[in-house]
């Protein structure tokens, strides 16, 4: 009989790692609370790019092993991944560029590439993965691979995981703030709204202040966002509208239509990602990967082939 292993949550750290014992031969089931478009990683923009998530090394190096797998996904149809050129902009002062991003070509904009209201910026090619698409792509390759998903699932601790599953791996992000209870995890709110497709072939992003970004995709556009404290998931009309004039103001464009709005809770731990075996009080071992911050889809696979390592020395 295969061993058998619980994975805690369903976003993208949830399903990436499950498809990664899925296919190694583990007998893999996931267990939520929620899955669809009310999960974070159903709201998130997912552009491949190291945000709100420590610590700096260690993000760096999951983000540019996670880069390699989604680059080599971008060839696959129906995965939901492109490579996408992102542009990068600074409101005030010189745009230094990453180390990491140069390792990956970044470049300068020259100043007619620069928005009028930014003063410098920097372009490379990155993974974009299609939320709409690339979280389907995952759990149906996990159920190709034998997995199951459990759905509806409220646990109040790990431990009321089945004992018929001798190893467990918790990736339930923001939830991990209650249910081991860790204080360090706090909830930062992300607000997008979607628009129609727009007339640009690139991504424009400002870490801000005030964050922006416009993320075309295949058949929208993702314009956010927010990053604040805060547990509410309900959209902001308010917010809404904010973003997209300073949106339609950056792209030189007039508003759009608002398609949808979309809000989720950014996993953010203030001593950065927890990824590190551990023990149940039941004596079973568990592996942590959740408080990924905006990096989620950034660090996965680099996560998850590090959640790998910790099972087979676990």
């Amino acid at each position: 009989m295969r061993e058998q292993v619980g994975i805690v949550g369903a976003g993208v750290s949830g399903l990436t790692c499950a498809v990664l014992f899925a296919e190694r031969g583990y007998r893999t089931s996931i267990f939520a609370e929620e899955s669809g478009p009310r999960i974070t990683s159903a709201a998130a923009a997912a552009i491949w790019f190291p945000y709100d998530a420590e610590p700096a090394e260690a993000v760096i190096a999951w983000s540019l092993e996670t880069f390699e797998v989604l680059r080599e996904l971008s060839g696959t149809p129906g995965s939901g991944v492109s490579m996408l050129e992102l542009r990068s902009f600074s409101r005030a002062g010189e745009l230094k560029i990453p180390a990491w991003a140069i390792s990956l070509g970044a470049r300068r904009l020259s100043p007619s590439l620069t928005p009028s209201c930014f003063t410098s910026g920097f372009t490379l090619d990155v993974p974009l993965t299609d939320t709409t698409l690339y979280l389907d792509y995952l759990a149906e390759r996990f159920r190709h691979a034998r997995g199951e998903i459990h759905v509806g699932v409220r646990l109040d601790q790990l431990e009321e995981v089945n004992r018929d599953y001798p190893l467990l791996v918790n990736c339930t992000g923001v939830g991990a703030r209650t249910l081991l209870p860790d204080p360090e995890v706090e909830p930062h709110r992300g607000q997008v709204v979607i628009v129609p497709k727009t007339p640009q072939s690139h991504a424009v992003v400002c870490d801000g202040p005030p964050l922006m970004y416009a993320i075309p995709r295949a058949n929208d556009c993702v314009f956010g966002g927010t990053n604040e404290l805060s547990a509410d998931r309900n959209a902001d009309p308010a917010t809404t509208a904010r973003i997209i004039a300073e949106c339609s103001r950056v792209l030189n464009i007039e508003p759009p239509k608002v398609l949808g709005e979309r809000v989720g809770l950014r996993p953010f731990r203030r001593s950065g990602i927890c990824l590190r075996a551990d023990q149940l009080r039941d004596g079973r071992p568990v592996i942590h990967n959740y408080g990924h911050g905006g990096s989620g889809f950034t660090v996965s696979w680099g996560c998850a082939h590090a959640v790998q390592v910790l099972a087979r020395t676990t």
